[in-house]
C-alpha cells in the first residue's frame, strides 16, 4: 500500500485486509493495515475483512481513522471474505466501476490523508462454498479457545484447520476471490484513469508566492515569570500557503513558491501539503522553518505572539527568478507581505513586462507598505487590506486618511485608492472591481 502510493498508483488490490482481532479490546491486537489506511490516500480493493477477525470493531476502527468504506455491488452488505454478507453494512455502496472511480476521485481530491476501502463480495458461484468455509472457521475458532492458542499463532492455526476441514476448498475460494478482486480493481483503475487522479497536473494559470508557517496555538491564562498550564495545538499557516491550500482544495492547483528549513517542521509541512503543487518550495539547510506561537486567553484574545520568520527573507529575487517562465505565463500572481520588498518589486516589474494581474495580500500593517515604497504598487491589480492596512498604504504614499465621506488619489493612471464610507462599510475601488470592508476591517466581498 505504501509502495503503491509512493509510486503514484491510486488503486491497490489485495485479498482481504487485516483488522481488529477477536478479543482485540483486551489484547489490543490490531492490524497495521487499519492505521495505514487512515494515513495513506489510496483506494484499496479487497474482499472485505477476513472473517476470523472482529468485523464490527474493525469497521468502527476504520471510521475512527477517517477511512471511507463502500461495498461494490447492489447492496451495502459488508462482505466477510469467504461470504458476501458479514451481517454488517458499509456507509455506502457503488454499483459499478464508474461509480467507484467517482467516489475515489472525490475522496482523494479533498486532500485528506486517509484512504478508501472498496469491499468486493465473493462471486456468487463460490458463495455456497463460502458458507461451508465459514462453518469451518467457527469450528477452528472454538479449537483456538480450547487449546489456548494466542497471539501470532492464531491465524496460521485457523488457516491450516480450515483447509483440513474443507478438504482444500478454502484455498480454491481464496484464489477465486483474489481473481475477482483483481478484475474489479482493474476495471475501477481504468475508470479512474479517465479522471485527474494520479495524472500529472497541468501547469496552473495561478502562481502564489509567499510564506509558510508552522503555527502553535496555546490556550492559557497567561502570567509572566512562571510556567502556565494550558493546551497547545499545531496547525499550518502562512498567508501564501493558506491561499495555495484553499485553491488546491477547489481543484485549482496553483504553483506555490516559498521556502522551508530542512528540519522536522519542514517535513511536517510537506507531509501536510501533499495535495498542493509545492515544486516551487525550496528546503534550505541551516535554516529554521518559519514558526509562529500565539498565546490565546480565555476570551479568545491574543495575549502574546512570537514569530521566527527570518527564513522568509530567503524568498529572494534570485530564487523567484527561476520561475519567471511560469510567472510570466500566469493569469494571476498572488503575493503576500512576507516577501522581501525587492522580490515584490521584481514580480511587479515582470507584470509590467508580461501584462499579468497581481493580487497583493498585505498580511499585516507593518508589511502593507512594501509595494508602496517604490512605483511597484502601480502594477498591482487587486489588494485585500483591512482598514488598518489600507490606512498604512495611503500613509506610505503621503496621503492623509480621510475622515469624511469621500477620498480619491488623483495620481494619473491610479484608481486603486478610491475610498468611500457608506452605511458603516468601506469600499476600495480598483481597476478590476470593488473590495468591500466591514467597519471591523474584514474583507466581505470582491467583484
Amino acid at each position: 500500500m505504501i509502495a503503491a502510493h509512493r509510486a503514484g498508483i491510486p488503486v491497490f488490490v489485495t485479498g482481504g485486509i487485516g483488522g481488529v482481532h477477536r478479543d482485540g479490546q483486551n489484547s489490543l491486537d490490531i492490524s497495521a493495515d487499519l492505521t495505514e489506511l487512515g494515513r495513506t490516500p489510496i483506494a484499496v480493493i479487497s474482499a472485505g475483512v477476513k472473517s476470523v477477525l472482529d468485523i464490527a470493531r474493525t469497521l468502527e476502527f476504520l471510521e475512527t481513522q477517517g477511512v471511507c468504506v463502500s461495498t461494490f455491488g447492489a447492496s451495502k452488505n459488508f462482505p466477510a471474505f469467504f461470504t458476501p454478507n458479514s451481517g454488517f453494512t458499509s456507509a455506502c455502496n457503488v454499483h459499478n466501476p464508474d461509480e467507484a472511480a467517482d467516489l475515489i476521485a472525490s475522496a482523494l481530491s479533498l486532500g485528506l490523508q486517509s484512504g478508501v476501502l472498496i469491499a468486493v463480495p465473493i462471486p456468487e458461484e463460490h458463495a455456497a462454498v463460502g458458507h461451508q468455509i465459514q462453518e469451518a472457521i467457527e469450528t477452528a475458532l472454538t479449537a483456538v479457545s480450547v487449546q489456548g492458542i494466542k497471539g501470532r499463532d492464531v491465524t496460521p492455526f485457523i488457516l491450516q484447520k480450515v483447509s483440513e476441514l474443507t478438504q482444500g476448498k478454502s484455498l480454491q475460494a481464496n484464489i477465486a476471490l483474489i481473481h475477482n478482486n483483481a478484475k474489479v480493481g482493474s476495471q475501477i483503475a481504468c475508470a479512474l484513469s479517465n479522471q485527474d487522479v494520479g495524472k500529472p497536473q497541468k501547469d496552473s494559470d495561478v502562481v502564489i508566492i509567499g510564506g509558510i508557517n508552522v503555527d502553535f496555538i496555546n490556550l492559557s491564562f497567561f502570567q509572566f515569570g512562571q510556567t502556565n498550564p494550558g493546551s497547545v495545538c499545531q496547525s499550518f499557516g502562512g498567508v501564501g500557503r493558506n491561499i495555495a491550500d484553499s485553491l488546491s482544495r477547489l481543484d485549482k492547483r496553483p504553483l506555490f513558491i516559498s521556502v522551508t528549513g530542512a528540519d522536522a517542521n519542514g517535513d511536517a509541512v510537506f507531509n501536510y501539503c501533499k495535495h498542493m503543487n509545492t515544486s516551487g518550495v525550496a528546503r534550505l539547510e541551516k535554516q529554521n522553518t518559519a514558526t509562529y506561537c500565539a498565546v490565546i486567553n480565555q476570551n479568545g484574545e491574543l495575549t502574546l505572539g512570537l514569530g521566527d520568520m527570518d527564513i522568509h527573507k530567503q524568498i529572494t529575487e534570485q530564487y523567484v527568478s527561476q520561475f519567471e517562465k511560469q510567472i510570466s505565463s500566469a493569469k494571476l500572481v498572488c503575493l503576500d507581505g512576507n516577501l522581501p520588498a525587492p522580490t515584490i518589486n521584481y514580480v511587479c516589474n515582470l507584470a509590467g513586462k508580461y501584462n499579468f494581474n497581481i493580487w497583493y495580500e498585505p498580511t499585516d500593517t507593518e508589511k502593507a507598505c512594501k509595494p508602496f515604497l517604490s512605483d511597484a504598487w502601480k502594477y498591482l491589480s487587486y489588494s485585500s487590506p483591512n482598514m488598518a492596512e489600507l490606512c498604512m498604504m495611503n500613509k506610505t504614499l503621503g496621503h492623509t486618511v480621510p475622515e469624511g465621506n469621500f477620498y480619491y488619489d488623483d495620481v494619473p493612471g491610479n484608481d486603486m485608492f478610491l475610498y468611500r464610507q457608506q452605511r458603516k462599510q468601506h469600499h476600495l475601488l480598483g481597476s478590476g472591481g470593488l473590495s468591500t470592508f466591514s467597519t471591523r476591517g474584514r474583507l466581505r466581498s470582491y467583484s
